[in-house]
């Protein structure tokens, strides 16, 4: 089955709820918390016509809202990353980068690196061959159980505005993490959770976007602080502005929240996700729609192919950032069964094969059926392709 186009879920003009308001914004009208100071659809500034809910001292935990601005919540334990090792003699790697035990260089760790928070799910980002930096960033995350509920964010940042690579890493897991927490169960219907699901991604872009701009006022005022310390110290009145750019990072988004029976998506910019199913199974599909030229054309009716090789085929018309026109994602869902590949990824791959049909081709040729080596063998063959762009694959496994 094809991808749905999602609409906003409540209509506007449609009366809000007991105990919620509607967003006055015309092009949103979402139904949201009677407390709410915002709204997490749009971001428009709400006058709450409820006070906040008091948990009192039942010591139930309270039901997760997406009402107010999502933080993954801080702790005072210190987070203690295991040694790296060294992938010539298995020794530590030293904070030089270089191996204590046989000398060898290695890689940033930024370069090349693999999550895998369940066996049936997993991502690998790369550097690619062409680029002196990885500018691309995944943030995944799941629940144990086999085809139970998985979230796949992938960001690309934009190779022309600097610092995409903090922008791609901030953007991706801040998403990731206000989809984690929004576990949506509406009336319980799929069509109630399939529209309880597209608001979490518009709220996932808008605080992946936030994600992006924090990103940027704080490059901002260290670039500020290394002019001021040249020019003499903080305290020197006559210190020049910074001549670097101006820090003004930018992404792509895409994401996929799976669940046993619903498969929902959202993106911005060029970043794609797909369903592919086993060979034999079923047909494959590109769920995603592209905000780019390329896309343009292809509505005009310019074959894909060409359209994806023309003149500015890759410039974007959607991004994350300071200047973006539009962070809210198209969105879509679908329903699956049968056994295959949800698949989230950066033009690094697609650039070489964009065609849902030859994406599964590639994949059943490979014959890898473990989510982390298949996507490690996606990487290594774009990378054979010639490595042009940095690549970022991230699956998650259905059985059926």
């Amino acid at each position: 089955m094809s991808p749905e186009p999602e609409t906003s879920p409540v209509e506007a003009g449609a009366p809000a709820a007991a105990g919620s308001q509607t967003c006055p914004n015309p092009d949103c009208r979402a139904e949201v918390p009677a407390d709410a100071s915002y709204c997490e659809v749009c971001g428009a500034e709400l006058s709450p016509t409820a006070a906040p809910a008091d948990a009192g001292d039942s010591g139930e935990e309270l039901p997760i809202t997406l009402s107010r601005s999502f933080r993954a919540e801080q702790t005072d334990e210190p987070v203690v990353a295991p040694p790296r090792t060294c992938k010539e003699c298995g020794g530590e790697i030293g904070a030089d980068d270089y191996c204590l035990t046989c000398g060898t260089k290695a890689p940033r760790e930024r370069d090349h690196y693999t999550e895998q928070p369940a066996p049936w799910v997993a991502a690998v980002c790369d550097r690619g061959i062409r680029h002196h930096r990885n500018e691309d960033a995944s943030a995944i995350a799941a629940d144990p159980e086999p085809d139970s509920r998985a979230v796949l964010v992938v960001c690309d940042g934009v190779s022309t505005s600097p610092n995409s690579d903090v922008a791609s890493l901030a953007a991706a897991r801040a998403a990731r993490d206000v989809l984690e927490a929004h576990r949506a169960t509406g009336m319980g219907t799929l069509e109630s959770r399939a529209a309880a699901l597209t608001q979490a991604l518009q709220a996932a872009a808008v605080q992946a976007n936030a994600a992006v701009l924090d990103a940027s006022a704080a490059l901002e005022a260290e670039a500020k602080a290394r002019a001021a310390e040249q020019a003499g110290g903080p305290d020197d009145s006559a210190a020049p502005e910074p001549t670097e750019p101006v820090n003004t990072p930018s992404c792509t988004f895409v994401a996929a929240v799976v669940e046993p029976d619903l498969i929902m998506v959202g993106n911005v910019g060029d970043s794609r996700a797909y369903w592919i199913p086993d060979p034999g199974t079923g047909e494959p599909q590109l769920l995603s729609v592209d905000d780019s030229v390329a896309q343009a054309r292809i509505d005009m009716g310019v074959p894909r192919e060409q359209a994806e090789n023309g003149p500015q085929a890759h410039a974007i018309t959607k991004w994350f950032g300071r200047d973006s026109p539009d962070v809210m994602p198209r969105t879509a869902k679908v329903t699956v069964t049968g056994a295959g590949w949800v698949m989230v990824v950066s033009d690094g791959l697609w650039n070489y094969v964009s065609e849902a049909a030859d994406l599964q081709k590639l994949v059943g040729e490979l014959a890898i059926t473990e989510p982390l080596p298949l996507a490690e063998a996606l990487v290594a063959w774009a990378n054979e392709q010639g490595g042009k762009d940095n690549i970022t694959v991230a699956l998650a496994r259905r059985t059926g």
